[in-house]
């Protein structure tokens, strides 16, 4: 079993001539696919296929070089091959923005492009990407501002997001006389001993303080980006942008959060009946949201999680614990946190090699375990876009979200089975943390961010407008649930999703799929290893149609409260389970 992944697969390593040839043969590869669209021709459905064949071949040859530097710098953020490596890429990845505008452009020209695309099987099996590409036509930046704003994006939000990544990865905290990763301090969250978790969260709210200035210069710089970039492609807001390239509608999301805010007073006695049970009466420090409670308190080697996981999961579906024993032992896996390190965990597919490369921070807790079922459901989910072509991989991130909570729910429902009553308590706890998570911290996130956007047009926040905002987010979502005297001011540079340039609002996600996930898992429960088939199909068809269409294809209307209710009920029910063991 390897616990460090394995980055030869792509390259040997930064000395490899292929690793040279490639990134330096990248920028042509996109000139020509650029030149393809832009010449004229005769006979136009051989022109769309061979733009298509040569997009995806594309995307095969590229997809090796992002993974070798950017997997290199999550592990190692110093690395000096991987860094200068990461100009020209992003430089590439300009052009081939440029080249992808031209496309739609080009689309969007075809007064017969549906008749184009019934005519040929190749183009008819990615015709929603192809309709797509040009329905994004209407959104885009005007063509002579395109080359210079998307040039100026390289040099303002990128930089902002990569520092970020940086500071993150080599701040050190002062934890009782000794220097440790943010990683490292963070994890101690779960630790068993009390007085660990509360000297790590001080001492991690201590380490912020040295490193929030330039922090907050990245995160106000990367979303008045966006405001400009949302009012340059004609939208009306970062969220109307952003809920667009997530194919999914203003009212599906409205629905979902009403469902939210409905069970808060419900989910927020889940919080006071575990701040009880852990001698606390006002309400549940922040530093033990993720306390360890009854039996949680024994942790897990590597080994004893993997072994977890391959049992529970080759009873639900034989191919994803193929699939995770492939991941244990043929290196897709980094798995300690270490120094230079970032924080966190995720998950990144290679289409063209049908594998995947997971990032954890493992430290042995249960919730580490579900960590790992969660980004090895990113990986199958990977696994199963494998049957369409690659041009309709692209997954929205609701949608992205779905396998991996999906799993979450399956280790979770396994595990409670047969447990005994203080077995219970700490298995209903471990999944609440998670599902809280999603709903109540994601909710806090929500708002915290809608408040930065907003705060755009007016000015930059300071850094203590911006944990001022943390704390009413924090206050709106957990409510009396938490202590208010601790809380934590700095959640806002400690997740790096608010730094990502290419997706806004990346947080109503998580919710959107724990929630589906749950209602999946209903249809499971029901209908048992029929359904297991039609969870593969839907998963291979993510990047297929939107969220709404999707959805409903599986009998699932995700357009008013009633589904989310209906999923929201069963995390409701947990939380009265568990204040009725605690009480």
């Amino acid at each position: 079993m390897k616990t460090n992944w394995d980055l030869s697969v792509f390259y040997k390593s930064f000395d490899d001539p292929a690793f040279a040839a490639d990134l330096a043969a990248l920028p042509g590869r996109i000139d020509a696919l650029t030149a393809m669209i832009d010449a004229p021709a005769d006979d136009e459905i051989a022109k769309l296929r061979g733009i298509v064949e040569a997009f995806e071949a594309l995307n095969e040859a590229s997809e090796p070089l992002y993974m070798m530097v950017m997997l290199t710098l999550s592990t190692d953020a110093q690395n000096p091959a991987a860094n200068a490596a990461q100009t020209p890429l992003n430089r590439a990845g300009m052009a081939f923005a440029q080249m992808e505008s031209r496309l739609s452009r080009y689309l969007a020209s075809l007064d017969n492009l549906d008749a184009l695309i019934e005519g040929d099987e190749v183009l008819r099996a990615r015709g929603f990407a192809l309709r797509e590409y040009a329905e994004t036509a209407r959104h885009q930046i005007d063509p002579a501002l395109e080359g210079p704003v998307l040039k100026m994006q390289l040099s303002g939000g990128k930089q902002f997001s990569e520092l970020r990544g940086k500071l993150d990865a080599t701040v050190l905290v002062d934890y009782r006389g000794e220097q440790i990763p943010l990683s490292a301090a963070r994890a101690k969250a779960y630790d068993a001993d009390p007085a660990v978790r509360r000297d790590a969260y001080e001492a991690e709210l201590a380490a912020y303080k040295k490193i929030e200035l330039p922090m907050s210069y990245c995160l106000n710089a990367i979303k008045a980006e966006a405001c400009t970039m949302a009012e340059l492609k004609g939208y009306k807001d970062v969220l109307d942008m952003t809920l667009c390239e997530s194919r999914l509608t203003a009212r599906t999301l409205d629905a979902m959060w009403t469902a939210i805010r409905e069970a808060l007073p419900q989910l927020r006695g889940y919080f006071k009946a575990k701040a009880k049970l852990l001698g606390h009466k006002n309400g549940l420090p922040f530093y033990d949201l993720f306390a360890p409670v009854g039996s949680c308190a024994r942790t897990y080697t590597i080994e004893e999680a993997r072994d977890m996981l391959l049992s529970v999961f080759g009873r639900f579906c034989p191919e994803i614990a193929d699939m995770m024993k492939t991941a244990f032992e043929d290196g897709w896996i980094d798995v300690y946190p270490h120094a230079g390190k970032r924080g966190g965990a995720f998950c990144s597919g290679c289409y063209s090699k049908n594998i995947s490369r997971v990032m954890t921070n493992f430290t042995g807790s249960l919730s580490d375990i579900s960590t790992l079922a969660h980004e090895l459901g990113h990986a199958f989910n990977n696994r199963m876009l494998c049957r369409v072509p690659s041009m309709m991989t692209e997954t929205p991130m609701p949608l992205a979200e779905t396998a991996s909570t999906f799993n979450e729910t399956v280790l979770a429902a396994e595990v409670r089975k047969g447990a005994s009553r203080d077995e219970e308590l700490m298995l209903l706890d471990a999944s609440l943390t998670e599902n809280t998570q999603v709903m109540v911290d994601i909710y806090s996130r929500f708002l915290f961010e809608q408040k930065v956007v907003d705060a755009q047009a007016d000015h930059a926040l300071s850094v203590d407008e911006l944990k001022e905002a943390m704390l009413w987010a924090q206050e709106q979502s957990y409510g009396d649930g938490l202590d208010p005297e601790v809380r934590h001011p700095y959640m806002w540079a400690c997740k790096s999703h608010y730094y990502s340039t290419g997706r806004h609002f990346y947080n109503f996600p998580y919710a959107f799929g724990g929630l589906f996930a749950r209602g999946l898992y209903a249809r499971y429960e029901q209908e048992g290893a029929s359904f297991v088939p039609v969870y593969c199909d839907l998963l291979s068809r993510f990047g297929s149609d939107t969220i709404e269409h999707i959805t409903a294809s599986v009998g699932i209307d995700v357009t008013t409260p009633d589904f989310w209710r209906s999923a929201v009920a069963s995390v409701v029910a947990e939380a009265e389970r568990f204040a009725e063991l605690v009480g």
